[in-house]
């Protein structure tokens, strides 16, 4: 297997000229990136705003009829972050891999926070506002039905930018709650009592000891209902 030859590279903001004829073209390859990149953003809420700095014109790489891009492990788009390009095929040489600095700027409207909030507080409208401002990831929450009926989980400082992993939905079946466990199939319904194990939001998987004493898992419904696939 051949061995890839890693290049960094020190990228700065100005006109972007061609590499040595017969070579990769850096135009090309800002293309690829911000094709990539606006593919990547394309569901985040907001405007955003790409800037890809360009390659060392003193570096001199093979060309590549099919360069592909890619985030690196642990990399981010939103801020400061990277793509890199690989050619697992050039038209001649060794195979190479490069990271191009990028920056997404993302201007949105986004939820923060109208007060301190406690956890376990289940949202209304009058606990959240708008706010205009540049987002740093894009979990932010950012339309009020994201965020209204949801419980905190931790408690919110206020003007805090809320996130998804901040809030949770509220629980159908609480640990210790006597439910109605509910086994349906071809032909048959068997209804039993039991004891919820646990926590669990509409939707969500729960353990349950029934009356013999069996533990067995089913999703949490409303009204104290859980249901078991036979």
């Amino acid at each position: 297997m051949k061995s890839m030859r890693w290049i960094s590279c020190l990228l700065v903001l100005s006109s972007f000229s061609a590499f040595p004829e017969g070579g990769q073209e850096q135009e090309a390859l800002l293309r690829v990136v911000t094709d990539f990149v606006q593919g990547q953003i394309r569901s985040f809420p907001g405007k955003a705003v790409i800037s890809v700095e360009h390659l060392d014109p003193r570096l001199n790489l093979a060309s590549c009829a099919v360069p592909e891009p890619f985030i690196p492990p642990g990399g981010h788009l939103l801020g400061h972050g990277s793509v890199g390009i690989r050619c697992a095929k050039p038209e001649t040489g060794a195979p190479w891999i490069i990271y191009v600095p990028v920056q997404v700027t993302l201007r949105t409207v986004m939820l923060v926070a109208r007060k301190p909030l406690s956890a376990e507080k289940i949202l209304s409208a009058d606990d959240i506002a708008e706010q205009n401002g540049e987002a740093t990831r894009p979990d932010i929450l950012t339309d009020p039905s994201q965020a209204i009926g949801k419980v905190v989980k931790q408690g919110l400082g206020a003007g805090q930018v809320l996130r998804r992993d901040m809030l949770r939905d509220p629980y159908a079946i609480r640990q210790g709650q006597s439910v109605q466990v509910r086994v349906e199939g071809n032909g048959f319904k068997i209804s039993t009592e039991g004891q919820a194990m646990g926590n669990a939001a509409e939707g969500q998987s729960v353990q349950i000891r029934t009356a013999s004493g069996r533990l067995v898992a089913g999703t949490a419904y409303g009204n104290g209902l859980v249901r078991v696939s036979p």
